[in-house]
């Protein structure tokens, strides 16, 4: 009798060996790309679109906090030359 363990690994193989070659093959007859690649693809480019959001959202933040910075030395150096006066 095969151990149960064994029967489950090569279980797993199989439906792994099967699910990869379902992501690599294209129909022969219209030569498009299977299901699996096609939403591959829709998610790079998902990904790639937020990854540009991002970058805007983080220029915009960095603008502010860059400013912000200026007016608190600013400030600070307001606040120095009010003490020299006194």
């Amino acid at each position: 009798m095969i151990p149960r363990q064994s029967v489950f690994r090569l279980l797993m193989a199989a439906i792994l060996a099967a699910g990869l070659a379902a992501c690599e093959k294209t129909d022969t007859a219209t030569g498009e790309k299977g299901p699996a690649e096609r939403a591959g693809q829709q998610l790079d480019q998902a990904a790639s679109r937020a990854s540009e959001e991002l970058n805007k959202a983080a220029e915009v933040a960095g603008k502010g906090l860059q400013q912000l910075g200026q007016k608190i030395q600013n400030e600070a150096e307001q606040a120095q030359q009010a003490e020299k006066k006194e």
